[in-house]
C-alpha cells in the first residue's frame, strides 16, 4: 500500500547481487506505475524506465528534450510501487560533469536502483537509429568518472552505454567500453550489437555485467533469454515493449468504436475492473481506512 515494503537501498543491494555473467536478468520496461506491481507479480528481476519511453509518452521525439526533473519525478513514481530494483535511461546525464552529479543524487533520491549514461552527443537519438554522433573518450568517461564520485550510496548502479559501435564498428565499442570501466563504469550497456558474438565479445572484454537491449525494430535479432545468458550477458531490458503493446491496444479499440460505435467487440480484450482494483490494491487501502476510522465517538467530551 502507497509504497513497496523494500526499502531503495534494499532494492541496490540486490541488483548488485543478481547482476552476474549468463544471469540473463530480465527488465521489462514501462512507463506507468500501474504496470509496476503487474510486472513483479509475474516474476521478472526488475524494471526499466526508457527515455524514449518517457519522451512518447509525452509525445515527444527521443531527441534529449526532456527534462532532468520529468525523468526523476515518472521514474521514482515507477520505483515506489514495486520491490524490484529499477534502473532509469539517463540519457547523456542532462548536462556537463556537474549536471551530471546533480542527477545522480536526484535519481537516488527518487528511489532509483541505478542508471546509465550514454556516450552521444547533444541532442542524442534513438540507439536503434542512423546518423548517431558520440562525443570523444575524454568525454565520455568524464561523465562517467562524474557519477560514480557523485554517488552517496555505493550499491547505486552506475551504467555506462555506448553508442559507437553503429559508428565506427565493434572494436572501437569494445575500446570505448574499457575506458568506461575504468573511468568507474559499474556495468555496459553496449547499443546496436549485430549478432550474439557480439554481445560475447563485449562480455568476454570487460569483467563487469553486461547488458543486452532488446527492443523491436531495432538493429539487434530479439535473442532469448537463454541465447544471451549463453554468450554470457547479465541483464536484459526490453523497453519499448510494454508502450507499444498498450498504445497497439488503445489504437485497435479506438478503430472498433469507429466501426462499431461501441466499445463492446474490445471489452472481452480489457482488464477487468476487478483484476485494476487488485493491482492497485484496494482491499489493503479499505482496511487501512477501516482500522484508523471505525471507533465510537463518545457521547460527553471533556475539556
Amino acid at each position: 500500500m502507497l509504497y513497496a515494503k523494500t526499502t531503495p537501498e534494499a532494492k541496490r543491494r540486490k541488483l548488485r547481487e543478481i547482476l552476474t555473467p549468463g544471469a540473463a536478468r530480465q527488465f521489462p520496461g514501462t512507463f506507468t506505475p500501474l504496470s509496476a506491481p503487474l510486472i513483479q507479480e509475474k516474476g521478472f528481476d526488475g524494471l526499466y524506465v526508457s527515455g524514449a519511453v518517457l519522451a512518447n509518452e509525452l509525445g515527444l521525439p527521443d531527441i534529449g528534450l526532456t527534462t532532468l526533473t520529468e525523468v526523476a519525478q515518472r521514474a521514482g513514481q515507477i520505483a515506489r510501487l514495486s520491490d524490484l530494483p529499477t534502473i532509469v535511461d539517463a540519457d547523456t546525464g542532462f548536462g556537463e560533469p556537474m549536471n551530471v552529479a546533480r542527477t545522480i543524487h536526484e535519481l537516488e533520491n527518487a528511489g532509483l536502483a541505478g542508471c546509465h549514461i550514454e556516450d552521444q552527443i547533444n541532442p542524442k537519438r534513438c540507439g536503434h537509429l542512423d546518423g548517431k554522433a558520440t562525443v570523444d573518450t575524454e568525454t565520455a568517461t568524464k561523465r562517467i568518472k562524474a557519477a560514480a564520485e557523485a554517488r552517496r550510496d555505493e550499491n547505486f548502479l552506475i551504467m555506462a552505454r555506448t553508442d559507437l559501435r553503429a559508428a565506427e564498428g565493434l572494436e572501437a565499442a569494445i575500446d570505448r567500453a574499457k575506458a568506461l570501466v575504468a573511468a568507474g563504469a559499474d556495468a555496459i550497456f553496449p547499443e546496436a550489437m549485430k549478432d550474439l558474438s557480439e554481445f560475447e565479445a563485449v562480455c568476454q572484454a570487460v569483467d563487469v555485467p553486461v547488458l543486452a537491449n532488446m527492443t523491436e525494430f531495432g538493429k539487434s535479432e530479439l535473442f532469448t533469454r537463454e541465447q544471451l545468458a549463453s554468450v554470457g550477458v547479465a541483464l536484459i531490458i526490453y523497453p519499448v515493449t510494454s508502450l507499444r503493446s498498450a498504445m497497439g491496444a488503445i489504437e485497435r479499440t479506438l478503430d472498433t468504436l469507429v466501426a462499431e460505435g461501441t466499445q463492446g467487440p474490445a471489452v472481452e480484450s480489457m482488464m477487468t475492473r476487478a483484476r485494476l482494483y487488485e493491482l492497485v490494491d484496494y482491499e489493503a487501502y479499505s482496511s487501512f481506512d477501516a482500522g484508523i476510522f471505525d471507533f465510537d465517538v463518545p457521547g460527553q467530551f471533556n475539556n
